[in-house]
């Protein structure tokens, strides 16, 4: 069964939802590795620290983890380029890397540890939107949309995935699309790569609109369209803004799942980092239920959300972490 298949069968088994994992710079931190400010964040990571990368995604699959996304969010071949001096072939090397450490790492879970049960670990090839390479917060506005066409965003975005699919990546996560500008380039430029699925999640400002101000429920009609997405939804966004949100598209989702992965509820500020608040995670355990009846086919947390979250949202949804049930 190819990956593509896979993922299908998986999400059609009637055995719940995929759990993803959380937030992978989160996690690097969290081990005392520091990534704040750094404009290749914690792809630098596939060129000075490949190991910290494979050891903080087995920690994610030992939590119950049936999704891990590659250390790529915030890497691009013009990015290493510039940021690493490195040439155009090295750049792209670095890129596939990202595939071939998530891979490998599922690998050795699935020879040491893999529970009877358990579903084989996919993975996800992430691709952040071009505000994340601007490292100056607007993925979470979409502002820049406004100075792009669809064509630049097909040219910027092409290289990486090109890049993750060579590689060997499951399916693609097109994550924390804040403009609907963006989120069509995306879909256009897929069908350039038939063979690819992906899901596509967008960053939102509140229980309405996505980033840029465009109504979800037109971001999911613009999108939804497309054979190659297996699921739409929303990532790094509070949790309670999830159900109006899906409310919001309800009509409009017919064979394609919803994904969701909020983030804990905390802010964030490109300058400071994230805000401390008493927003709880547990909160994406106790919503998630909800999220499920919504038609949600992909739960898992995205900034702030380390392994003791998704092991508890595990238990939530499946009632242990080393089960398919």
């Amino acid at each position: 069964m190819d990956s593509s298949a896979s993922l299908r069968h998986y999400l059609n088994d009637n055995s719940g939802p995929l759990i993803l994992d959380g937030g992978l710079a989160t996690e690097l931190e969290a081990q005392g590795i520091k990534l704040q400010g750094d404009p290749l964040w914690s792809s630098r990571l596939l060129h000075t620290d490949p190991q910290a990368i494979k050891d903080a995604h087995y920690r994610f699959l030992l939590s119950g983890a049936d999704v891990i996304t590659t250390a790529t969010y915030q890497a691009s071949v013009s990015g290493f380029i510039n940021h690493l001096d490195v040439s155009c072939e090295r750049a792209r090397e670095l890129l596939m890397s990202g595939v071939h450490l998530a891979k490998e790492t599922v690998e050795r879970f699935v020879s040491e540890t893999l529970p009877t049960g358990r579903r084989r670990p996919l993975v996800a090839g992430s691709v952040g939107p071009y505000g994340a390479f601007l490292l100056d917060g607007s993925e979470y506005t979409g502002a820049y949309a406004e100075k792009m066409s669809v064509e630049d965003f097909k040219v910027w975005h092409r290289p990486q995935i090109e890049g993750l699919a060579a590689a060997g990546a499951d399916f693609m996560a097109f994550e924390t699309i804040p403009s609907l500008k963006e989120a069509q380039a995306l879909v256009d430029l897929l069908r350039e790569f038939p063979d690819v699925k992906a899901w596509l999640s967008f960053s939102c400002k509140d229980g309405r609109c996505i980033s840029d101000g465009s109504l979800f429920s037109e971001a999911v009609q613009t999108v939804i369209r497309s054979q190659q997405l297996v699921a739409v939804g929303v990532n790094c966004c509070p949790p309670a803004l999830l159900q109006p949100l899906l409310d919001s598209a309800a009509a409009l989702r017919t064979d394609t799942s919803w994904v969701v992965y909020p983030n804990s509820g905390e802010e964030w500020n490109s300058e400071h980092g994230w805000k401390t608040s008493q927003t709880a995670s547990e909160l994406i355990p106790k919503l998630s239920h909800t999220w499920m009846k919504q038609g949600a086919a992909l739960i898992g947390g995205c900034c702030r959300i380390g392994p003791a979250e998704i092991a508890e949202l595990r238990r939530e949804l499946k009632g242990s972490i080393s089960t398919a049930e």
